[in-house]
């Protein structure tokens, strides 16, 4: 065998154990009842620090002025109308 066959084969070897030692190794007591629960709060936790970073750099760098014309940007927008049918364009009276 090469030299690099046998590097090769360690470092799968390496990769592969702690998966196989770590598969089965699952605590049975009253902690192991709240993991689920401690990974989803300490998730909700990064992610919603995460978010209001982002949110105060969007904040400081300005994306929030003149909201009022941002929201008037698409009412400007000229579309076909492909909702109103076309017996509600006319102009006759019902009777």
């Amino acid at each position: 065998m090469t030299r690099l066959t046998v590097f090769l084969a360690v470092v799968v070897a390496a990769l592969a154990e702690p998966a196989v030692a770590v598969a089965h190794d699952q605590p049975e007591n009253d902690q192991s009842k709240w993991i689920m629960a401690d990974w989803m709060l300490d998730t909700f936790f990064v992610f919603s620090g995460f978010a209001l970073v982002v949110f105060l750099v969007a904040w400081k760098l300005g994306h929030f002025q003149e909201l009022d014309k941002a929201a008037a940007i698409p009412l400007l927008v000229e579309e076909e109308d492909y909702y109103t049918p076309d017996w509600a364009l006319d102009d006759e009276e019902w009777d």
